[in-house]
């Protein structure tokens, strides 16, 4: 170094660089060389080339040996056209080009620079390149999972909802597994009232003490619309349902719901609410609300096998961002329901685990691991969280927060009392049910308010009526009927011919034909639930029937019968 300038040392003596240094250079570097010379020939002037020159490796990276002395098309008379125009470009231009082509006769794809020797009337060009096959072909399998990436997502995410919806299903059936043994007990309880109550009137009417009979008749009605709660409570559990977020009051819910709890803890478990009077509203599907609420209660009961107090409680509460962070959610209001419970509690190191899909602390065969993993999927769902807190031997504490919802409930029309709906003068109902005994009680009940009734058992009979009785007014048909007509297509017969025709549906599924796809209910349309009170079939058949016009005189009104 000398002035900050690198001088060569004078003792260093720079070895001759000859023709030996140069071939050891060319045989051993590890991409293809050639040269190669343009010839005329048949096909024109510069319409072909002879290889002058190549390295060992040409013919590892393009799998044709002895290439010195070959001419272009004979070795691939095919592609010649394509080689000459690239490098005859090079020759004609003197300007240098790097490309990447086929070569088909041997499969294998090269990537390629080129440059002139000398000048044009040389007719010599230089050609080094490499085997990039391997590079091709996985940037094409990219390219190719690259335009398949949207369907695959797609089909992922439609499994994942598959597997979700499997898994709520598999979570509902274990709810009600766990609720059939208590609530086996009850109903046979139930029957038990209801059976007796009819024998007890039964026996008095024989004797003639009618006085007594009101009081069985209400007992036995009592018992009869319990067994009908239980009975629709485990239909709405056990049904296949997809997510409908609705504006839904967590008290309402509870309160219809607390008595389902009380009978699922059993009598050594206390129940105990305390629920915010000015609660606000959460927009969530209310039976997967109601879903996760039995869950959080049945495991809460299966934490006090010697009893206990489980507590439901809910409560507005009001995050701010630090409040908010700390739960992982975002701030702002929520609503939130907590259920508590005074029993074993949870172990430390199981707390982190418990909403994993298919973990459980209970026994085997006590438990399938699926009770919190579907109530944190609910929550997460819902735009909300759960959390839970357990001391062992004190007890657990699970707390569900959803964002409050500020639309109001949908309006609820209050029913009318029956005696405030007029029955149009002379009106006449067809009266369709498979079951004899149904069908008398609905024909008896119309008939107390006035109304004109025709029977029939199924659906061929049904049309049968309206073939004698064009003029009917309203008809009243069960959904599931015999003999290949269902209620529904009874229905939308009867309204092809009779475009203004009120239709009440009865029916003992709350998911029936009626509702399924999405179907819109028609203007005067309605739905009645079995078992129903009978002034309920009343309120609905005078409803329906008040915006019928009075039939046309001359068509003979029919007295009751039947086919």
């Amino acid at each position: 170094m000398k002035d900050g300038v690198a001088v060569a040392d004078p003792s260093f003596r720079a070895p001759a660089v000859g023709h030996e240094i140069y071939r050891i250079l060319f045989e051993n570097m590890d991409d293809g060389f050639c040269v190669i010379k343009f010839l005329d020939g048949p096909h024109g002037p510069l319409s072909d080339y002879v290889h002058v020159l190549a390295n060992p490796a040409y013919e590892r990276h393009t799998g044709i040996p002895n290439v010195v002395g070959q001419h272009l098309r004979d070795m691939v008379p095919d592609e010649a056209d394509d080689w000459i125009a690239f490098y005859g470009k090079v020759l004609h231009t003197g300007e240098p080009i790097r490309f990447r082509n086929e070569l088909v006769a041997t499969n294998r794809h090269l990537e390629v620079s080129s440059f002139r020797i000398g000048t044009f009337e040389d007719r010599l060009v230089a050609v080094l390149f490499k085997d990039v096959t391997e590079r091709v072909r996985a940037e094409g399998a990219l390219h190719q999972l690259n335009e398949t990436l949207e369907q695959r997502i797609a089909d992922a995410l439609a499994q994942r909802e598959q597997a979700e919806n499997a898994l709520r299903q598999a979570q509902k059936m274990e709810a009600v597994g766990q609720l059939t043994g208590g609530l086996a007990h009850d109903f046979n309880n139930l029957l038990a009232g209801i059976t007796g109550a009819f024998e007890l009137v039964g026996r008095r009417v024989n004797q003639g003490r009618s006085d007594e009979v009101p009081r069985y008749v209400e007992a036995g009605l009592g018992a009869a619309q319990r067994a009908a709660a239980l009975t629709h409570r485990l239909l709405a559990f056990s049904r296949r349902q997809t997510l409908s977020p609705r504006a839904t009051h967590a008290n309402r819910l509870i309160e219809d719901f607390i008595e389902l709890v009380r009978r699922t803890m059993g009598p050594q478990i206390a129940v105990q609410t305390d629920l915010d009077p000015a609660l606000w509203l959460a927009l969530v599907d209310a039976n997967q609300l109601e879903n996760a609420l039995l869950n959080l209660c049945i495991n809460a009961r299966d934490a006090m096998p010697d009893g206990g107090t489980l507590a439901i409680s809910t409560l507005n509460l009001a995050l701010d961002e630090d409040d908010a962070r700390s739960r992982g959610l975002p701030s702002g209001d929520y609503m939130t329901f907590t259920v508590s419970d005074s029993g074993v509690g949870i172990a430390d190191e199981d707390l982190d685990r418990v909403f994993e899909p298919f973990f459980t602390t209970k026994p085997t065969g006590k438990g399938t691991g699926l009770g919190l993993s579907m109530v944190y999927g609910f929550a997460r769902q819902s735009n909300g969280i759960v959390r839970i807190r357990s001391t062992q031997g004190v007890g657990t504490q699970v707390r569900i927060y959803l964002p409050r919802h500020d639309a109001a409930l949908e309006d609820v029309v209050e029913h009318a009392d029956i005696r405030g709906l007029d029955t149009p003068p002379d009106a006449t109902v067809l009266v369709v049910d498979d079951e004899p005994t149904v069908r008398m009680m609905m024909l008896d009940a119309l008939a107390m308010i006035g109304m004109r009734c025709i029977e029939a058992a199924d659906g061929a009979a049904a049309l049968a009526v309206l073939d004698r009785y064009p003029d009917i007014d309203l008809l009243v048909t069960d959904v599931g009927l015999p003999g290949g007509l269902n209620g529904r297509q009874v229905a939308d017969e009867a309204r092809r011919r009779l475009p203004d025709l009120g239709v009440l549906f009865v029916t003992g599924y709350a998911d029936s034909v009626v509702l399924q796809n999405d179907a819109r209910l028609e203007d005067r349309t309605a739905v009645l639930t079995k078992p129903f009170p009978i002034e309920e079939l009343q309120r609905q058949a005078a409803r329906l029937l008040a915006g019928n016009l009075a039939h046309p005189s001359g068509v003979p009104s029919p007295a009751v019968s039947s086919l």
